[in-house]
Order: C-alpha cells, then sequence, then structure tokens
C-alpha cells in the first residue's frame, strides 16, 4: 500500500515537519510506503505534483494521495488525480466553500476516487486558549479605565478554513463575555517577523490591552518579542497565548511567559492514514461519515508539555504502535478515537 502526501508546509516548518514524522511512523507501524512531497508555502506547487504524480506510470502511482485545501487547490487537485484513477483523501483543511461544494459535490460522488477527509476541529483551538487567556486577565485584573479587559488578536490568513475557524473559536469565546473587548484583528500570515511589526504598533495604538491571541506559535514569539523591546515582561504584565506544539512554545508555557498553549492537531495526518489502511483491507469508514471533524486539540498544561517532551521531543513518533487505533487490528473497536489526549497518556 502506497501513499504520498502534498505537504502544504515548508520542509523546515516546525508544524509540517512534526506533521510528516508522525505520518513516517505510522506509516512504518502500519507497513504503508509513504512519500512525501513538501510545497514549500506555494499554493500552486500542489497543482503541479498532482500533474506530476498524473503522469507517472501507472506502476509508479500511488495507491492513495493526501492533501490539505489549503488556498483552495483541493478542486483542481482532485480533478487531476480523480483522471488518472488515483485515490483521495483531505487531511487538516477538507472542502468548506459552498463555491467548492458546487464544482466538486461530496465524496464519491462527482469525484469517485475521492474518498473523504479528516479534520481537527480547529475552532476549538482557538477558543480554549481564548478562554484561558480571559481567565488570567480576569485573575490579573488587567482591565482598562474602562472597567474592561482588552485583547488583540493575530490572526494567521485571510483564506484557509482553518485560520478562519481559529479566529472564530476565539471569537466565540469573547462573545461568551460581558466584561472583554476585542480591540482589532490583524492577519500575520504565520510568520514571526510579520507578527513583531504589527504587534509594535498596535501597542502604541491600544496601550491598554494586556491580552494577545495569536493564532500560531510563530506569531506568538514575534508579538512578544516587541513586548520585550517596549519594556514589557511577557506573562507577569501581559499574557499570551498561541497554538501548536514547539519545542519553543513548551519552554514559554513552562516559564510562564506564555499563558495558553493548544496543540496535537498535527496528528490528524497520521490518523488518516489509519483510515485509508481500514479502508485498504476491507473496513470502510462510511458509517462514520465521509467527511470527518474530529477534537484532536488539547489545552496544554506544563506538566502535559514535559511529558510531551520527554516522549516525542526528538519529533520521533516510532515509539507509538499505531495500530492500536485500527479497526482491522482491532475488530471490536466501532468508532475511532482519535484524541491527543490518548496518544499522550498510552504509548
Amino acid at each position: 500500500m502506497s501513499v504520498t502526501f502534498l505537504n502544504p508546509g515548508r520542509s523546515d516548518e516546525i508544524y509540517w515537519v512534526t506533521a510528516a514524522n508522525s505520518m513516517a511512523a505510522a506509516a512504518s507501524s502500519l507497513g504503508i510506503r509513504l512519500e512525501v512531497l513538501y510545497a514549500e508555502r506555494d499554493h500552486l506547487k500542489p497543482l503541479e505534483f498532482a500533474r506530476q504524480i498524473a503522469a507517472r506510470p501507472a506502476a509508479a502511482r500511488p495507491d492513495y494521495v493526501i492533501l490539505s485545501n489549503d488556498f483552495a487547490v483541493g478542486p483542481e487537485v482532485l480533478r487531476t488525480l480523480d483522471a488518472a484513477n488515483i485515490k483521495t483523501f483531505f487531511a487538516y483543511s477538507g472542502i468548506t466553500e459552498q463555491s467548492e461544494r458546487a464544482i466538486v459535490g461530496h465524496p464519491r460522488q462527482i469525484y469517485k476516487n475521492w474518498l473523504g477527509s479528516l479534520e481537527p476541529r480547529a475552532e476549538d483551538a482557538g477558543y480554549v486558549t481564548a478562554r484561558k487567556l480571559i481567565e488570567r486577565g480576569r485573575t490579573e485584573k488587567w482591565m482598562a479605565t474602562d472597567g474592561k479587559l482588552h485583547l488583540l488578536a493575530i490572526a494567521g490568513d485571510r483564506s484557509t478554513t482553518t485560520s478562519y475557524k481559529r479566529t472564530e473559536g476565539m471569537r466565540r469565546a469573547v462573545a461568551e463575555t460581558r466584561d472583554v473587548v476585542l480591540d482589532q484583528v490583524v492577519y500575520g500570515e504565520w510568520n514571526r517577523a510579520k507578527a513583531q511589526e504589527q504587534s509594535m504598533w498596535l501597542y502604541r495604538r491600544y496601550p491598554q490591552t494586556r491580552l494577545i491571541w495569536t493564532a500560531n506559535d510563530l506569531m506568538a514569539f514575534g508579538a512578544m518579542e516587541s513586548w520585550r523591546v517596549r519594556g514589557g515582561k511577557p506573562g507577569r504584565d501581559a499574557s499570551f497565548s498561541t497554538i501548536n506544539t514547539s519545542s519553543e512554545a513548551f519552554t514559554a508555557l513552562e516559564s510562564g511567559s506564555l499563558t495558553a498553549l493548544s496543540g496535537g492537531h498535527f496528528i490528524a495526518g497520521a490518523f488518516s492514514l489509519v483510515m485509508l489502511y481500514d479502508y485498504h483491507h476491507g473496513k470502510d469508514f462510511i458509517n462514520e461519515g465521509l467527511e470527518l471533524e474530529r477534537s484532536m486539540f488539547i489545552l496544554f498544561t506544563p506538566e502535559d508539555a514535559r511529558r510531551f517532551q520527554n516522549m516525542f521531543g526528538d519529533m520521533n513518533f516510532s515509539r507509538v504502535n499505531f495500530k492500536k487505533f485500527s479497526k482491522v487490528f482491532n475488530p471490536a473497536l466501532k468508532k475511532y478515537n482519535f484524541s491527543f489526549r490518548r496518544l499522550l497518556a498510552k504509548v
């Protein structure tokens, strides 16, 4: 069984490298031959990869292609691979826009080889980190002169579903309160330097703000650095939250400079391999639904962070037996349990 993963990230980008490493471990555990192609954040690359894969001799094509629908590349990739009779599966980000849905329909309909999708519930991460941030603000009594807590948000981008849903989770947490004001949302494009530049002028524009929500760890580090440049101390006179499981993020959480950290969703690719393995061996996931959205994020405690670092700090997930998540290897299993907490608790 062979699978190609069209990785939308950069080959030196910690999140997407971690995702690929966990997939490699799952592939090894399940006996799958895995190929990873990095798009290097070039939204045209997946289309190029799809054409190259379709042009290979039939014997050299993978049985399955896993991709993320970043920058709405999904419909065209589906069209290309379906014509070559290659089965496809979305991980991380699937088809959500109505304009895309009108083109591709639903899995196994217009494109018979589109099997389904598995997405982490991205809104969860935005919500739990914002809630933790607000709780800290109340504890520290960081209210402005209007008696309310003020929050700044550095979101990812304007186009990807993941970015939109994380930001919506943050907005939902704010909307549930009466004592929090969302001053402004900017888009840092997942970039540390850009977030650092943006936060510098945001702090000048909103001098009473003490809560800073960010959509990924790189942007959090940029925002924290600009807070230090102006003489502040992250975690002491302002609170920062973020998403992802980098070593730097865990260190910041343990030191207290980072108040809230959510992550674990990188494992979606590995769990997608479990689903495809089962499908390949006669256990179709159709009974659970073809387009699954599952909670994979956890809100890390410092203890969780230390455990993750001890277990997977070298980004080596080979000690995980992914067979335990498979219905083929566990016939009594009726529903997939893709909780990251379970992965962290038991190896």
